[in-house]
């Protein structure tokens, strides 16, 4: 068994785990929708099919944005370009394979990663296949291109810098796994002169992009309790960079903020969050592990407002659109919450698929993706 086929058993027996946990136990069900005094409302612009099946893989399959295109893939192998206005397909691509990760777009490229740790770079102008490298495992999150690199993650903790051009490695830094971790990791992102990377230690660490050499490494998370699944610490959300600072949130730990440059810890507090995080000027917007949705004050944590709404609707990480946060959830319901009060403002029906990544919210549209394959363009306004 390889490694990367070695983690999904390990995140399967996690799933088995805690359902074994829990079936002497009342848990409690998903919150029902309710109607509300909507604000907005919401036009569906335009919709694609990517292909593939609605299964509980969660694999980050999740549009991009560049250069006024969307780019989007499927779990069988389809690879699509969309203007962004109208939704006409520019080109398409078949790999033949199972993608689980990206797509990542720029530089004139287009990167997604596959459940066989394979990466594959297609040409953003016409969808012609540059490279494929072979990694050690599963992407389970879309890379990150930076000038002269693309930089991949993959399931069994480690960080590669790979040649644009070629898809040669340039150089590779790991951290270690546990035992037993849950399904995902987290995205790098490219600060200046650093890739900054959350892992499922619960540490998050800073890389020179160019060289791989470790700039710090800071434990936002540590484990504690006596079994592996109190002990669960993963990081595996998107992390948020704002001018010096460095915003994270990991599963059973905290949500905090450290200093781009030294990794020093400025303020923590307690959260669980697997989802992810979204900044908007001074304000901090978290989705709990119980799709609680949280506003905090961000230079020091202080709780804002709490939306108990959406509880265990299985959300995805917010995004900000205007005054607004957006997310989705397991039923394919899209929600718009005002940015101030938490209030539910917006919405919209998009199939009855699960949504399990992030939207995206670009020049005023929000696009998302059903594990299903399908692909929205959505338009908020406020009503007449």
């Amino acid at each position: 068994m390889t490694r990367h086929s070695a983690h999904r058993a390990v995140a399967a027996s996690l799933a088995l785990a805690l359902v074994a946990c829990d079936k002497d136990k009342d848990i409690e069900p998903p919150a029902k929708l309710v109607d509300f005094d909507a604000t907005l409302a919401i036009e569906r612009v335009w919709s694609a099919s990517l292909g593939g099946k609605d299964r509980a893989l969660r694999l980050a399959l999740a549009p991009a944005a560049a250069d006024g295109r969307v780019y989007a893939a499927g779990g069988q192998g389809q690879v699509a370009a969309f203007d962004a206005r109208s939704g006409r397909n520019l080109w398409r691509s078949e790999l033949k394979i199972g993608l689980s990760g990206g797509p990542a777009a720029g530089s004139g490229l287009v990167v997604v990663g596959s459940s066989d740790g394979e990466l594959f770079a297609l040409d953003a102008a016409s969808g012609a296949r540059r490279w494929a490298t072979r990694l050690s495992g599963e992407v389970l999150t879309a890379p990150v291109i930076a000038a002269q690199a693309v930089i991949v993650r993959t399931v069994d903790g480690r960080v590669r810098a790979l040649a644009s051009d070629t898809g040669k490695e340039i150089w590779s830094n790991e951290q270690p796994v546990p035992r037993l971790t849950l399904r995902g990791t987290s995205r790098p992102v490219i600060a200046g002169d650093a890739v900054v990377c959350g892992f499922d230690n619960g540490k998050v660490a800073a890389y020179g992009v160019a060289s791989g050499d470790t700039l710090w490494e800071a434990a936002v998370s540590p484990p504690h309790g006596r079994t592996e699944l109190e002990r669960l610490v993963d990081i595996d959300g998107a992390l948020q960079v704002s001018g010096h600072d460095v915003f994270v949130a990991g599963f059973q730990g905290r949500v905090a903020m450290l200093a781009l440059d030294s990794g020093q810890v400025w303020w923590a507090r307690e959260a669980s969050s697997y989802r992810g995080l979204a900044l908007a000027g001074d304000t901090i917007f978290l989705v709990s592990a119980d799709s609680k949705v949280l506003a905090l004050r961000r230079r020091d944590g202080t709780p804002l407002w709490q939306q108990d709404r959406l509880a265990r609707r299985g959300l995805t990480a917010p995004v900000v659109d205007g005054d607004t946060i957006v997310v989705a959830d397991f039923e394919g319901h899209v929600h718009w919450l005002d940015q101030a009060s938490g209030a539910l403002v917006g919405r919209a029906a998009t199939s009855k698929g699960r949504i399990t990544n992030a939207p995206i919210a670009v020049d005023g549209l929000v696009f998302l993706q059903s594990d299903a394959g399908q692909l929205y363009a959505l338009r908020a306004h406020p009503r007449k």
